[in-house]
């Protein structure tokens, strides 16, 4: 099957660890390398983020990606994409028109109106994946939400026009369905994790002889890492080692922020804020921790907690969005933005190492048995299949 990933904003080949570089890049680069090792051939459609890079890159066996230009080459904001869709549609019908997928599956919303746009008049089969849903980041950002007005009817526009919709979680199909989506075109495919990276066998980052609490990822406000320095207050004794963003860089508002909060509160010593981790020293970071926390204020999937089952890590995460499906029975949930409920679990898990063994275990058996890279991308080939055969059925019934 000949496969088009659309990314518009996050290249399978970016660096993380920047504000628009987290998990949907490591979702895309996954999933790739996962459908090609099925026999597939993929494509990766992704924006052209400087001058310098070649107009396709062979990624892995049987994936390539591909740089469209589509606005300036050169890095943009994701919020500020918007105007550049039409041109990304255009590069995708004339690419297609040569030699057209059998099916194109979109990422993110931008991605989505680009796709429909460019596969309607090929007659190009769509499948969507929203990652997150401006009606639920509008929700709780409010006017801190930097997202274009037209988002949410865009979104809607594209749920209505896309021949199956992925969730990725059962928390999204709730969200999607409210946004007039057909409930029979919406199938829960969830985020995978590299097993055999994140594991609870294998090297743990040096500690200093304190109990450690990890947070991990985007240093954006509505991640909630200032509700875990906020809880720390409260657990005596231990540390809270925060890693993403970049604290030598002066543009680098929230780390900032951060610093300042755990100043405030006397606890320079025991939060340290130590930037982006490379993706290779994650897993010994996170198996190096007693407890990870992470306490966004929504999430649609979260891939941090996670992989931090799958190295056998205790997970304390908020009660929201995918948390639900991943961390719900082998881990604690609290509500989000509520430090002094963070602060009780925290405390409850750390003087208990018998119900961390027990939730270590329980979470490496749930990353094992549900979200491995070999299954999603399984799962996520049947929805393809599924939809090419169906219209394929409703073209000999017309007599196409």
């Amino acid at each position: 099957m000949r496969i088009a990933l659309i990314s518009e904003h996050a290249s399978p080949l970016a660096t993380l660890g920047g504000v628009d570089a987290g998990g949907q890049n490591v979702h895309v680069a996954a999933l790739a390398v996962a459908l090609a090792r099925r026999g597939n051939e993929v494509t990766v459609h992704t924006r052209r983020t400087s001058p310098g890079q070649p107009d396709r890159v062979e990624m892995a066996p049987g994936v390539t990606v591909e740089h469209v230009p589509a606005g300036p080459a050169e890095q943009v904001p994701k919020d500020e994409l918007l105007p550049y869709m039409q041109e990304f549609a255009e590069h995708l019908a004339r690419r297609w028109a040569a030699g057209p997928p059998d099916v194109a599956h979109a990422h993110f919303w931008m991605s989505g109106l680009a796709t429909v746009t460019a596969a309607e008049d090929l007659g190009v089969p769509v499948v969507q994946t929203f990652h997150a849903l401006g009606t639920v980041k509008r929700r709780w950002q409010g006017a801190a939400d930097t997202s274009p007005p037209r988002r949410v009817a865009v979104e809607r526009d594209v749920g209505r026009r896309a021949l199956a919709v992925i969730a990725t979680c059962s928390d999204e199909v709730r969200e999607l369905t409210v946004m007039g989506v057909p409930a029979d075109r919406i199938t829960v495919v969830p985020c995978g994790v590299d097993l055999d990276t994140f594991r609870p066998d294998g090297p743990a980052a040096p500690g200093n002889g304190r109990p450690r609490v990890l947070s991990i990822g985007r240093m954006v406000p509505r991640k909630g890492v200032d509700t875990v320095i906020r809880a720390m207050r409260l657990v005596p004794g231990a540390e809270l080692v925060v890693a993403g963003g970049d604290p030598a860089d002066p543009s680098d508002e929230e780390t900032a922020r951060l610093r300042e909060l755990a100043a405030a509160y006397g606890l320079a010593d025991r939060v340290h804020l130590i930037g982006g981790v490379g993706r290779r020293d994650v897993p010994a970071l996170m198996r190096s921790a007693d407890v990870l926390a992470t306490v966004p204020w929504y999430e649609p999937f979260g891939m941090v907690p996670l992989e931090a089952l799958a190295c056998g890590v205790p997970v304390v995460a908020s009660a929201v969005g995918g948390h639900l499906d991943t961390v719900a029975g082998c881990g604690v949930l609290v509500p989000p933005r509520r430090p002094r409920a963070l602060a009780r679990a925290l405390c409850d898990l750390l003087a208990r190492p018998a119900l961390r063994a027990a939730l270590s275990a329980a979470g490496v058996r749930r990353a094992r048995a549900r979200y491995g890279w070999p299954r999603v991308a399984e799962q996520t080939e049947s929805v393809y299949r599924n939809l090419i055969g169906g219209r394929l059925g409703s073209l000999a019934a017309a007599g196409g």
